[in-house]
């Protein structure tokens, strides 16, 4: 069966089509910015050989998180940013397949 997709969008905040940078050209590269920075700072967490540098280095992660959330959200309102309705047929196949893994695992 060939289902249509579904997309979850907001109405789209209007912004001028220019050459130049705009509102939602702004907060598309604040976020890609900030989905690097989680990145990073994921890496040095999982490096970190240092308590307190392990400590101050979470901290900032989550202050960089909760900003890339925040842009994601304000994009979202915006209608700059959409979603794809998972199938259920589809969420029920995957939940199986990973569910089924859980058998590959060492038991401790």
């Amino acid at each position: 069966m060939n289902q249509q997709s579904q997309k979850i969008k907001n109405p789209e905040t209007q912004v001028p089509k220019t050459p130049q940078m705009n509102d939602r050209d702004f907060v598309n590269d604040m976020l890609t910015t900030e989905k690097y920075m989680t990145d990073a700072y994921s890496t040095a967490l999982n490096e970190a050989s240092n308590q307190a540098i392990y400590q101050d280095v979470a901290s900032i992660f989550r202050e960089t998180q909760d900003c890339q959330r925040n842009l994601y959200n304000l994009m979202f309102k915006n209608g700059w940013y959409s979603l794809e309705a998972a199938d259920q047929n589809k969420i029920q196949q995957a939940h199986q397949q990973f569910t089924g893994y859980t058998s590959q695992f060492p038991i401790h």
